[in-house]
């Protein structure tokens, strides 16, 4: 048995001392390694030649390795935008760690994250706050209706004026009621006006003027003021319009005027001849089959402004777009 042994000694001891010069050039082959992979940036601080091990499910963090060449590059969020932010346990000395979203308890294992071949600045990893933001206007609210192509509806106005008689036989007309309605046929001027002459003839069955209804009426000079600040710089719709400007003394821009007894589209959908000048009242009733003017108390300067730009609503877009052709050719 002695000699046995001293036979078997010689290559137990070559084989000893092989397996251990084997495992210190491991151990000094996985040092070397270990300070490349820190000198080129893959890892920071100590490790432990074991592979990084997350939690499972929602605690799983994907990582990506990359290498940089000029220095620390900075540190980049992996996870999915559409999600909340979720803080790594993971961080290295220049990024700023946050606790971590999830309860579980992860390894405490140091480790920098790259992102490989990205040339653009990281984004800021979005904190999960309730987003909070303010009432935008609604649309009715912030969006006038328009009119058509042609421009915003508070740009037009329709007018009516009734008139009574001075002098001899009433025969010079005087404004005694003015009314100014809006696009949408609003009123926004109506008010009885006190003539600069005596009354001689109130013409009570076409205005619908009576002695009482000037006992209070506003002064001619200040209610021509107050319409004259109305319509300035509108387009004025009205039937025979010229006479309405005719007693306010005042002469409007051809180019922001529109004379519904004085346009051939509006007869062509009434049936009559083109350039007939048809009345208000004809006009109303063909188009709209709609009385106007009716009964023994006389016109209403409301009603009649009103009829003025639901005439002219008819044929607008067509109207304007012959008017804006005309002009486009006097100016070329």
């Amino acid at each position: 048995m002695s000699d046995h042994r001293s036979k078997m000694s010689p290559f137990n001891d070559t084989e000893q001392r092989s397996s251990t010069a084997k495992r210190k050039k491991k151990n000094k082959w996985f040092r070397k390694k270990m300070q490349n992979l820190q000198g080129n940036g893959y890892v920071a601080g100590q490790h432990k030649y074991n592979h990084h091990k997350v939690g499972s499910g929602h605690d799983q963090i994907p990582h990506q390795n990359g290498a940089s060449t000029k220095g620390p590059p900075p540190c980049t969020s992996t996870q999915n935008k559409s999600l909340p932010y979720q803080a790594s346990t993971a961080s290295a000395s220049h990024c700023s760690s946050r606790p971590s979203a999830s309860t579980h308890s992860m390894p405490s294992l140091t480790v920098t994250v790259f992102n490989q071949d990205s040339h653009e600045k990281p984004k800021e990893p979005v904190t999960p706050t309730s987003a909070t933001t303010s009432p935008s206007p609604s649309a009715s609210s912030s969006h006038k209706p328009t009119a058509s192509s042609a421009g915003i509806p508070t740009k037009y106005l329709a007018i009516d004026c009734e008139m009574v008689g001075a002098g001899p036989k009433g025969s010079i007309s005087q404004l005694a009621r003015c009314s100014v309605v809006s696009y949408e046929g609003d009123v926004v001027y109506d008010k009885f006006i006190k003539p600069t002459m005596p009354i001689t003839d109130y013409r009570t069955r076409w205005s619908g003027i009576r002695r009482s209804d000037l006992a209070n009426a506003t002064p001619y000079s200040e209610a021509r003021k107050e319409i004259l600040k109305l319509i300035n710089g509108k387009v004025v719709i009205g039937h025979a319009i010229h006479n309405d400007f005719k007693v306010l003394n005042y002469s409007h821009a051809n180019a922001l005027t529109r004379d519904t007894s004085r346009i051939p589209l509006l007869n062509q959908r009434a049936g009559f001849p083109e350039y007939q000048c048809a009345s208000l009242k004809r006009l109303t009733k063909a188009i709209f089959n709609r009385d106007i003017q009716t009964g023994r108390r006389g016109h209403s300067s409301v009603e009649d402004a009103r009829a003025s730009m639901a005439l002219y609503k008819v044929v607008e877009e067509e109207w304007e777009r012959n008017l804006a052709c005309k002009s486009h050719t006097r100016s070329s």
